[in-house]
């Protein structure tokens, strides 16, 4: 249900709620210029006394799982997406609740997708109170139209390591995907038959919840190794026929551009980055899941081969494309966040330069220092930009609410973060004059590149300076606009939004930056 909330402007001037979902919520302060104070939350003192001394915590069903965790009303369940759209576990999960007759839980993901489409029943019902996490699809629509109980929460996956870090989110119950685990609980997800890769998104759900259940569909003897997920942490095993398709994990979302545009705008990219100076021996960069970033790889690849040129890591989502670069000696290491196809399950199990991330090591917001803040180049895609480089990755055109963030706010922090965006879509101009819904700050946003030229944020003279003579069509962005406006004509209206609040859009440092309202029918 969308919700009149009393709403504050910010230090970025969006109107947002100071209470959600019952919570105290603090506005967005700006870039650097909030951190909050205090200890890191904890999960409860556990002792081996509560557990078999053989170890084995293999328990029948997920129901008994469920009952020994003291499942009751008002909890939250979590869960990781290491399977996107191929996830089998998390409709289970809530229809065994729902048999139980619990109500009112929260659901904790670090991403839903069109497979959880199942969920809007368990939200009618009342099983399901609300969800804070990425809302894909389905769900997304579900939650703009005003129909869930309470708000959306958006938030990066950086964001959501420190929600739970600083105690803003209490897990009850964690679930997670294993597709290879042993009877003590240690888990990993590069091997057995339904490999998906690593399973990082999971691993603050195993270290801060209450209570851990490990579910798969490949049981070994102990050890299991190498363990992502420490039996240590973990409650109860349960065996189930199978936990994921792995075959689904590649989606839209991660398959390469075949528009000769967008393809054109991903060949512009690698030549920026290198006309840049940005590609030298040793550097570093990460392309996003988009099929334009997924294109950037492949022409930068050429180019670095070209120049002889070696990075010493790239991060990832890991992509056959990637590993091929990997395997082709043009990279030490990719340091791995999420697995995007199939070559890079292989390649996380094969070879000893693919190193599985967590949001810890990647984005993590409250570290002293993250991964994502160390890259020359992050290559990222955007719903919506403006003229003042502010970028939207959560909504469209439309208002509705069909993305989640992914990683993409903590790489706003690299060292040069470019988005490669068509100029319109479906006769829909991308670059506006203001953002639907202000994602990513403009002046953490360096470049925008689109098929009809290059704009460099004003800010970076050090990139307008080292570009000048490359020959690339560099021009400002209100040049670029003003072409576009007057090719497609006039331009949609905007859609026109009630009082209603639907969601939020939380900062990396738990701030919130923006609301998300319901739009009117």
């Amino acid at each position: 249900m969308g919700q009149k909330l009393k709403l504050v402007k910010n230090a970025a001037g969006r109107k947002v709620p100071t209470l959600v979902n019952g919570v105290k919520a603090i506005p967005f302060k700006g870039v650097g210029r909030y951190s909050p104070k205090g200890v890191k939350a904890a999960p409860p003192i556990r002792s081996c006394n509560d557990y078999p001394s053989s170890g084995n915590k293999v328990v029948g069903s997920l129901k008994e799982a469920l009952k020994k965790c003291g499942v009751k009303n008002g909890m939250t369940i979590s869960n990781h997406h290491h399977f996107r759209n191929g996830d089998l576990m998390m409709n289970q999960v809530f229809d065994t609740a729902a048999k139980m007759g619990i109500k009112n839980l929260r659901w904790f993901p670090s991403a839903s997708f069109p497979c959880h489409e199942p969920m809007i029943k368990h939200m009618e019902s009342g099983v399901i109170h609300h969800i804070e996490g990425s809302l894909n699809g389905p769900l997304g629509n579900y939650a703009s139209d005003g129909k869930m109980k309470g708000l959306a929460v958006l938030r990066s996956h950086g964001g959501r390591w420190q929600a739970i870090q600083d105690g803003e989110v209490h897990i009850d119950i964690a679930i997670i995907a294993a597709p290879t685990a042993d009877p003590f609980g240690n888990c990993t997800g590069d091997r057995g038959p339904s490999a998906c890769g690593l399973l990082g998104f999971g691993l603050a759900d195993s270290l801060y919840a209450d209570h851990v259940v490990v579910v798969t569909d490949n049981l070994v003897d102990f050890p299991c190794v190498p363990w992502q997920i420490q039996g240590n942490n973990v409650d109860h095993v349960v065996v189930l026929d199978k936990v994921g398709e792995p075959e689904k994990i590649v989606s839209g979302t991660t398959q390469i551009t075949k528009s000769p545009d967008r393809l054109f705008i991903a060949e512009l990219t690698a030549k920026f980055v290198k006309a840049a100076g940005i590609m030298q021996d040793g550097f570093s960069f990460q392309a996003g899941a988009g099929g334009t970033a997924l294109a950037f790889a492949i022409y930068l690849r050429e180019l670095m081969k070209e120049a002889g040129v070696k990075a010493r890591f790239i991060r990832g989502g890991s992509t056959k494309y990637l590993v091929e670069m990997l395997e082709e000696g043009l990279t030490d290491f990719i340091l791995d966040g999420q697995t995007f196809d199939l070559e890079g399950v292989r390649s996380m199990r094969e070879n000893s330069g693919h190193i599985n991330t967590s949001p810890f090591t990647s984005y993590n917001w409250h570290g002293k220092g993250n991964f994502a803040s160390i890259l020359d180049a992050v290559v990222l895609g955007a719903t919506e930009v403006d003229v003042n480089f502010n970028a939207n990755v959560v909504t469209h055109s439309d208002g509705q609410m069909l993305h989640g963030i992914g990683g993409w706010q903590n790489c706003l922090f690299s060292k040069c973060t470019i988005l490669p965006i068509p100029s319109f879509r479906n006769r829909i101009p991308i670059i506006v004059d203001e953002v639907t819904t202000l994602v990513g700050p403009g002046e953490l946003i360096d470049v925008i590149v689109t098929e009809r030229g290059i704009a460099i944020n004003p800010k970076r003279e050090d990139l307008i300076k080292a570009t000048k003579k490359s020959g690339l069509p560099i021009r400002k962005i209100e040049e670029i606009k003003e072409e576009v406006d007057d090719l497609v004509g006039a331009p949609l209206d905007k859609p026109e939004f009630t009082d209603e609040v639907v969601g939020v859009v939380k900062w990396v440092d738990g701030t919130v930056i923006d609301s998300i309202h319901k739009v009117k029918q």
